[in-house]
Formats: C-alpha cells, sequence, structure tokens
C-alpha cells in the first residue's frame, strides 16, 4: 500500500487514518505500541503527525498488515534492523510507483 497525502507539516490523525483506510483508534493503538510514532500534540491535545510518523506508520502498516508480522514481532524487527528494513522499504515503494507509472504509460498507448 502507498499512502497517498499532500505534502505538509503536520497531518490530523482523520487524515491520516482515512490515508490508511483504517479506524483512528488503530492510529491511536499504534502510537502506544510503537515509540517510533511520536505526534506532536495542539493545545487542544489534537495529534499532529509529522512526515516521519507517516512514514514509520506505513513501515509498521507494511510488516504488520501487509506481511502478517505480530505486534511484538515488528517491534524486534523495527529495533534489530531499522535502517535495512527502511531502505529495503523505501526501494519496494519507489519500485511500486516506477511499476504504476509504467502500467499507465503501457495504458495510453
Amino acid at each position: 500500500m502507498h499512502i497517498e497525502l499532500p505534502e505538509k507539516r503536520y497531518y490530523g490523525i482523520g487524515e491520516v487514518a482515512k490515508a490508511f483506510n483504517v479506524n483512528t483508534s488503530l492510529i491511536r493503538f499504534w502510537e502506544k505500541e510503537f515509540d517510533v510514532i511520536k505526534p506532536k500534540k495542539n493545545a487542544k491535545g489534537n495529534r499532529k503527525f509529522t512526515p516521519e510518523d507517516i512514514k514509520n506508520l506505513e513501515l509498521i502498516y507494511h510488516l504488520v498488515k501487509e506481511r502478517g508480522f505480530t505486534l511484538e514481532g515488528a517491534k524486534i524487527h523495527l529495533k534489530e534492523g531499522k535502517n535495512k528494513t527502511l531502505s529495503t522499504f523505501d526501494i519496494i515503494r519507489k519500485l511500486e510507483t516506477i511499476k504504476a507509472e509504467l502500467v499507465n504509460l503501457k495504458n495510453q498507448l
């Protein structure tokens, strides 16, 4: 899954949940479970997620929802090999984008 969000400094929990097609409660749960998710909170206590938070949520989503990791397994995987996992994840996402562009070009021919 590739998340499409407009480029901004901060994202509200509603738009984050919508982009991932999950409930806001799951985003809040992952925030509690994974210490790499650290949204800022405004005076009202509303969460404001940074692009870095979104990238980490994408990685968690990939591990848990797409690869079938348990939460504990995902936590261990993130701690032990975060840099390797992130670079592999980035490569996969870039390849998916290139594939989508190529399919789009093919369909236009």
